[in-house]
């Protein structure tokens, strides 16, 4: 693939990272347009895109280096090199979600109505930023005669990478649907962390970089599992609220 863009004098622009920055500002962008249909302050849901873009990263970072704390024991400087790959997307939720409800909260705005207004954007911005998985290398999936040549791995491997980003698009054609719909406040993004977390325990099964820990499941697999049950009980509480 080319994990490298271009290099402009000293400086290199990776394509994981041009991927990442380009994520966030379509996402950031669309979001904000739809914040004013809502009348809601597009200013707000920019600084809340920017917190959950750095808390994200920071927390995807921390998940990632923990599931391969031996090799950063032995390369602690790698733990800074983004431009290699390595964020965990449930670490970085995780963070993301802690960070953005206190910002709500201090702002004092709608949580799940803001986290509804933000959810199909936030897939996009996954189908986008897993082009730069695909560009860089890395979240590959296994060898197969009917996948693409990776060159880092001097291989030709099912590019889950490019299966992850059609089906997040998929999602976030889906809730943007939904989005303009009637709805009640939260099922915007319940639904997509159910659909999130099935396309991502699907894709599981042909990817290679994740160890088997668990009745034959990666670690992401069983927390897809997990965020699967949680979103499902949550969409039925609230349909069961409805009535």
């Amino acid at each position: 693939m080319h994990p490298e863009i271009c290099q402009i004098g000293p400086f290199t622009i990776y394509s994981y990272g041009l991927m990442l920055a380009l994520a966030f500002s379509v996402a950031a962008y669309l979001a904000g347009r739809q914040a004013k249909r809502q009348n809601i302050n597009p200013d707000s849901i920019f600084n809340l895109a920017f917190i959950i873009l750095v808390s994200g990263i920071i927390g995807a970072r921390i998940f990632y280096i923990l599931e391969n704390l031996t090799y950063y024991l032995k390369h602690p400087w790698e733990m800074l090199m983004l431009q290699h790959g390595g964020l965990s997307w449930f670490g970085g939720l995780g963070l993301a979600l802690i960070c953005g409800i206190i910002y709500l909260r201090k702002r004092e705005l709608a949580v799940y109505k803001t986290l509804d207004l933000l959810a199909p954007f936030v897939a996009l911005a996954q189908g986008i930023g897993r082009i730069g998985c695909l560009l860089n290398g890395c979240c590959y999936g296994k060898v197969s005669k009917f996948g693409l040549y990776f060159a880092v791995h001097q291989a030709v491997l099912i590019p889950t990478q490019l299966y992850s980003s059609l089906a997040l698009v998929a999602v976030f054609i889906s809730l943007r649907f939904l989005q303009d719909r009637p709805h009640q406040d939260g099922q915007i993004f319940f639904l997509y962390l159910f659909l999130y977390s099935l396309q991502r325990f699907c894709i599981e099964f042909w990817r290679a970089d994740n160890p088997v820990i668990f009745l034959g499941l990666t670690l992401f697999q069983l927390i897809s599992a997990a965020v699967f049950l949680f979103s499902l009980f949550k969409l039925i509480s609230l349909k069961e609220s409805q009535k």
